[in-house]
């Protein structure tokens, strides 16, 4: 389930100074009013490790920290998807973890959207910087804010133990999908267990084997089966990880699509997608977003917001 080479919109700025990208993000945030639009134009078009490089420079020149200059300069969903740009691609996975959990409730669709799409090198990353900056094990967080079958499911995920070698175990592909098949829809309640078990250990190839010979023992397709057996989050996240190991650009493309949908914008889930995803499988994700919904994402993204906060997107989308 790891990304395959680059996909991603955003890619190395040629001729690349940092130094004098520290200075211009300087002189953008000096005096009254900050220059979003100088703002936009350094961040959304340099890599993760440029802004990294960015932010040394910006340190050691001006004395200060540019996350924390430009969080006091900005507002709103910019600041967001800005201060979201300046952290390493795990740090920023930990912190949108960590956010879900605060306060009062808790954003389930976050715990799902990052558990269920990244690798175990990626997971095992996430782990060791969320007790690194927060002090605590993300595992017992997730345990104290969430219970069940669902709270199960996360901590499998949060394991990273998943085989990701190509093996297909032919015999073990067709028990994986009679099991499923037993513990669900040919009797009576669910055994969730096992629908665990299969989804959360085996491999991307070997699942994939499964969900065919499921479709055959069955009839049904395992999406299908999984939203008449189960409810709610652990619905959610079963459906997540099933659409994940058939493709994670489909994943991604939905997610975005049903986050802008209808009345109002899910501006988290859309600022989360993007930012995450920009330098990893853009491109890929945008083809899809075309392909299900017969229109650009671009096009969607500008239909659905405004101001800095649309442009910085429409960079990151990278053109229709």
């Amino acid at each position: 389930m790891a990304a395959i080479g680059n996909r991603g919109t955003v890619t190395e700025a040629a001729n690349f100074n940092p130094d004098a990208d520290a200075q211009n993000l300087r002189e953008a945030m000096k005096g009254a009013g900050t220059n979003e639009a100088t703002i936009t134009d350094i961040l959304a078009c340099r890599t993760n490790a440029q802004r990294q490089r960015i932010k040394v420079a910006y340190k050691q020149t001006v004395g200060k920290d540019l996350a924390d200059d430009l969080s006091s300069e900005l507002s709103g969903n910019f600041r967001s998807v800005v201060l979201g740009l300046l952290m390493p691609a795990p740090v920023y996975d930990a912190y949108e973890l960590r956010t879900a959990m605060k306060g009062a409730g808790t954003e389930e669709a976050c715990l799902i959207d990052i558990l269920a799409s990244r690798s175990n090198g990626e997971i095992n990353t996430i782990n060791e910087v969320y007790k690194k900056e927060y002090g605590k094990k993300l595992e017992d967080a997730v345990m104290g804010d969430t219970s069940g079958m669902f709270q199960r499911v996360l901590v499998s995920l949060l394991t990273a133990g998943r085989d990701e070698s190509d093996k297909v175990d032919e015999a073990q592909a067709v028990k994986d999908a009679k099991e499923i098949y037993e513990a669900g829809e040919a009797r009576w309640g669910t055994d969730e267990v096992k629908f665990l078990t299969v989804l959360c250990v085996r491999n991307q190839k070997h699942l994939l084997r499964v969900f065919e010979e499921y479709q055959k023992i069955s009839g049904r397709d395992i999406e299908e089966s999984i939203k008449r057996e189960m409810s709610g989050c652990l619905e959610d996240v079963f459906l997540a990880i099933v659409k994940c190991v058939r493709s994670k650009p489909m994943f991604f493309a939905e997610r975005l699509y049903k986050s802008m949908k209808g009345l109002g914008t899910t501006d988290s889930v859309l600022i989360r997608i993007m930012v995450a995803r920009a330098e990893i499988d853009m491109l890929d994700i945008k083809a899809q977003f075309q392909k299900m919904y017969g229109k650009s994402l671009y096009s969607f993204i500008k239909g659905d917001t405004s101001g800095d906060y649309r442009k910085i997107l429409l960079m990151l989308c990278g053109g229709e």
